[in-house]
């Protein structure tokens, strides 16, 4: 805890321009500090006249955050951050570990202030994608015809990675340019070029951000921002909850930012893929017992953008164990496997969700009783496709399903057996 005799610890924020760049505040914390923490980078950006410790970083940093607070606890000490220590600065895991109001924060201009300002985009209309730690794989879930993107580079390398992973998701026509030591008297930004004609070159500045004009070839397959992508989308052997049935799924689950799914069964992996992608914060873990369809999963995650989609290879009920509590849980197979139905149920929290989908009868049987105990909603969706008949136009009538949707209402006296 913070006394009077000891300030809180300060994160402060510095440029590509070094000290010089600071505001006054920001000079006279670092000046003030008996313990100086950074990266390597930022730290040689300070004068000889900050006389503190000086203590880099270790890697990987957020495990090492608590011990060295310890270790220089009832010291001054001033922590930098690259631009502004909130946007996906250590700002956040100082005031997580501290709480927000033991750290004092003086903020910089972030490098995604600083790119807007010099391509004169609106900062309210740019997506901003980080690659810092992360694959690039999770870029592709923010590729939107027109849609203006900055992605925060991990090092040097990043850009080719960026025009590689668009050329192959069918992006090849978005114009990108590399925006190096934004603020800095060594700022520099490369010609524009599309991904598909992104030159070979040299490794550039490790300090830089990417823009991207993103622009889909005419033959990519094209891929919304809402639930029920097209099944062209994924790679499966049959088992892929079809896409309007997908759809009308995803709106019965009602993802929201920061919630956890349960998929159970996952088969292609399309609900948790599609929750996932409805806002970068959703997580989901699917369960599959099949180790080759547990790998299609995967690929196609990756492929759709979100690679953190945590698979669990193994049978549920009992490859359930141990694993988070969901917010919203959905069972595309194996509900007549003894126990799983119920086990679902209780993992559930109160006001949790449930939405479990069947083609068979005896396993509609299982829902109907289900809907009889916690009611919610039963109801039947049926899709036809129009086909040639002859010489002319009829419907052809998929396999009807019958789908449970319910919202967990935790009774004081009521047992939670289903």
């Amino acid at each position: 805890m913070t006394t009077a005799q000891t300030p809180a610890p300060a994160v402060v924020g510095i440029g590509a321009d070094g000290w010089e760049g600071l505001a006054d505040a920001a000079r006279g914390t670092l000046l003030d500090a008996d313990v100086l923490i950074g990266g390597a980078r930022q730290l040689d950006l300070l004068p000889p006249e900050c006389t503190g410790e000086r203590v880099a970083w270790p890697s990987p940093l957020r495990p090492a955050v608590p011990g060295l607070l310890a270790a220089h606890a009832g010291r001054r000490i001033a922590v930098l951050a690259s631009g502004d220590p909130m946007f996906y600065g250590i700002g956040r895991a100082l005031t997580e570990e501290l709480g927000p109001g033991a750290v004092r924060v003086l903020p910089h201009p972030s490098s995604v202030s600083h790119a807007c300002a010099r391509l004169g985009w609106p900062l309210e209309d740019v997506e901003v994608v980080t690659l810092v730690g992360r694959p690039a794989a999770r870029l592709a879930a923010a590729l939107h015809d027109g849609r203006r993107l900055l992605v925060l580079s991990a090092d040097s390398t990043t850009p080719d990675e960026v025009a590689a992973l668009l050329r192959d998701r069918g992006f090849g026509p978005s114009r990108m340019r590399v925006l190096e030591q934004l603020g800095g008297a060594r700022e520099r930004t490369t010609t524009p070029a599309t991904a598909e004609d992104w030159p070979p070159h040299p490794p550039g500045d490790p300090l830089n951000i990417v823009a991207v004009e993103c622009r889909r070839a005419p033959d990519a397959l094209r891929l919304g921002a809402v639930p029920g992508l097209p099944d062209a989308a994924y790679e499966h052997d049959g088992q892929l909850t079809k896409r309007h049935i997908r759809a009308a799924t995803l709106g019965a689950l009602a993802p929201a930012p920061g919630e956890l799914l349960w998929d159970v069964g996952g088969g292609s992996g399309s609900i948790a893929v599609e929750w996932m992608r409805a806002h970068p914060a959703c997580r989901a873990i699917t369960v599959e017992r099949d180790p080759a369809r547990a790998e299609r999963i995967t690929r196609n995650a990756e492929r759709l953008g979100v690679p953190g989609l945590q698979v669990v290879t193994g049978a549920a009920p009992e490859a359930l164990a141990g694993l988070p509590r969901p917010d919203a849980v959905f069972v595309g197979g194996g509900l007549t496997t003894p126990g799983l139905l119920a086990a679902c149920w209780d993992a559930l929290p109160d006001a949790g969700r449930m939405v479990a989908n069947t083609v068979t009868l005896e396993s509609e049987a299982l829902l109907a009783d289900a809907h009889r105990r916690h009611g919610g909603e039963l109801v039947r969706l049926a899709v036809a496709h129009a086909v040639p008949v002859g010489g002319f136009t009829g419907w052809r009538q998929a396999m009807p399903v019958t789908q449970w949707a319910v919202e967990k209402t935790v009774e004081p006296s009521a047992g939670a057996d289903i």
